[in-house]
């Protein structure tokens, strides 16, 4: 690890002149722009002086370049998940999140007309938000019977007895995060507050 660490610091200074030279800069002007020495940076340039923050910082501006770039960082992993769909009770559940524990995010696509998934709430620990894409979604969420339209969110605790249907007529399309609880989102649930009438 250390001789990968060595290697990377000794690039940085072919990296530097390479650059400079392909913007057609000077080491004058760019000590100007960067406010370090002509000495410090042909040092750098050369191998002479150790790259550090400090120096990096502003030549990552000057040239704007990612301080990546200048370091030769390796390129991240492919960010993309890759989830097989999963289809339970006619519903579809597209897992947008790679990790198993913690929150997870899903769509939802629930078809026209979907029954309810059990015929009684269901209740089991954690917390969920929901928002609507596209479609009806009806919840029942305690004594709460309520029909969702596209753009609406809902954010409950699933130890309350809870059930989803899509009353239709078309296919309904959900937003869903689950976390274990405790672990709260920070969006509400509730009616607008009305602006009060002052005399």
């Amino acid at each position: 690890m250390a001789n990968d660490d060595d290697e990377a610091l000794a690039s940085v200074g072919p990296r530097l002149r390479a650059l400079r030279r392909r913007r057609g800069v000077t080491l004058s002007q760019l000590a100007e722009a960067t406010g370090i020495s002509v000495s410090t940076l042909s040092r750098l340039e050369s191998g002479g002086r150790k790259p550090t923050l400090e120096l990096l910082l502003p030549l990552a501006r000057a040239h704007q370049v990612a301080l990546d770039e200048l370091v030769g960082a390796p390129e991240t992993a492919d960010p993309r998940v890759r989830s097989r769909p999963i289809v339970r009770h006619g519903v579809t559940y597209l897992p947008l999140t790679n990790r198993p524990g913690g929150l997870r995010a899903y769509k939802q696509i629930f078809p026209p007309g979907q029954a309810p998934c059990s015929p009684e709430p269901q209740t089991h620990e954690g917390y969920e938000w929901l928002y609507v894409l596209s479609g009806r979604l009806r919840l029942l969420l305690g004594a709460n019977d309520l029909i969702l339209a596209p753009g609406e969110v809902v954010e409950f605790d699933t130890r309350t007895p809870h059930r989803l249907s899509n009353p239709g007529p078309g296919p309904a399309e959900v937003l869903s995060l689950f976390g274990p609880q405790g672990e709260r989102l920070h969006v509400r649930a509730r009616p607008a507050e009305r602006p009060r009438r002052t005399a």
